[in-house]
């Protein structure tokens, strides 16, 4: 396929620019999956602060627990459109993906 010059120089910057989003979307899930609580026998710990959690705290929690498994599941959606649309723009410019 055939693309004009100022889009097939522009690819490693655009390549660039959407492997520091992947990382940035990668490191944020890390920081939400490591303060989600653990879903256990209802002596949960948190991974962050290491205190375990009675049942009024679990109760009261509710809306930040959910917040976190929604905020993983689009973090880890945005990196997956990402990661498709690297590879897929790879494709059509053509050349070394890393290099």
């Amino acid at each position: 396929m055939n693309v004009p010059n100022w889009v097939a120089n522009s690819f490693p910057i655009i390549k660039f620019t959407i492997l520091i989003l992947i990382a940035l979307c990668a490191l944020a899930l890390i920081v939400v999956i490591l303060m989600q609580q653990s879903e256990g026998d209802g002596t949960t710990t948190n991974s962050i602060t290491g205190i375990k959690d009675t049942y009024y705290s679990k109760n009261m929690g509710l809306n930040r627990d959910v917040r976190l498994k929604r905020a993983t599941i689009i973090l880890s959606s945005v990196i997956a459109v990402l990661v498709i649309a690297f590879v897929i723009l790879a494709k059509i410019y053509g050349g070394n993906i890393w290099g």
